[in-house]
């Protein structure tokens, strides 16, 4: 899992970004509203960690753009701004759970949990269901019912990522960003070649259809009789 920590107070980051990394999570950083936005816009995230009071662009300005805009990005708002009014804006504005510092650290993860939960992101038990596709996130693998597709480690990540975002376009240049890092020296033609990877071992079982191709800009996951 992705998550992107929006938070101005460098020695809260810092303890924050401890925990997530301690518990699996991959994590990157902006201090600054604007600088978030922009960030979020990406598309790779699968969950965002927002402070209120931010500099450029305050914490729910930049939900409430991005909601305008069109991104659903999971959102939870960690905060030391604690009336029932700030609650409440706050979630009005789209974001999806609110949490007041200082907070317990086991709360905090278990509201991390549940706002991916909801959002699908995340199965119960730690696993996500898609049409015939089963998808175990604590041991890596995925399945047509009980059959092992038996991705590698990369196919596994990209076809992850793909079923997270299910029905929504991705573009080349999300996946790769997501998947092989903005730092990576390849480039944005290995996610076709890795996405025929994947329908390759998903075509033995009649089930390559699911990834769908839209020319000239990226792919999407969505089950048999749905129209892109």
């Amino acid at each position: 899992m992705h998550i992107l920590l929006v938070e101005d107070d460098a020695p809260l980051q810092k303890i924050v970004s401890s925990i997530l990394k301690d518990e699996g999570y991959t994590i990157d950083l902006a201090d600054d509203g604007l600088d978030g936005l922009l960030m979020t816009k990406t598309g790779i995230y699968d969950l965002l960690i927002i402070d209120i009071m931010l500099p450029s662009l305050d914490g729910l300005a930049l939900i409430k753009e991005l909601r305008k805009s069109g991104f659903y990005t999971p959102s939870l708002i960690l905060t030391a701004k604690d009336s029932v009014e700030d609650k409440v804006s706050g979630l009005d504005v789209g974001a999806d759970d609110y949490l007041v510092k200082p907070f317990d650290t086991q709360e905090f993860l278990a509201r991390i949990r549940s706002v991916l939960r909801r959002a699908g992101k995340l199965g119960n038990e730690g696993k996500i269901h898609y049409g015939p596709i089963v998808l175990d996130t604590q041991e890596h693998r995925a399945f047509i019912g009980e059959q092992d597709l038996k991705l590698t480690i990369k196919e596994y990540e990209l076809f992850h990522y793909m079923i997270q975002n299910r029905e929504q376009l991705l573009t080349r240049e999300q996946i790769f960003d997501r998947i092989w890092g903005l730092e990576s020296n390849t480039g944005d033609a290995i996610v076709d070649l890795y996405i025929h990877y994947v329908r390759k071992k998903l075509s033995a079982f009649k089930c390559d259809s699911i990834i769908r191709t839209i020319r000239g800009v990226g792919y999407m996951v969505k089950a048999e009789g749905q129209n892109v």
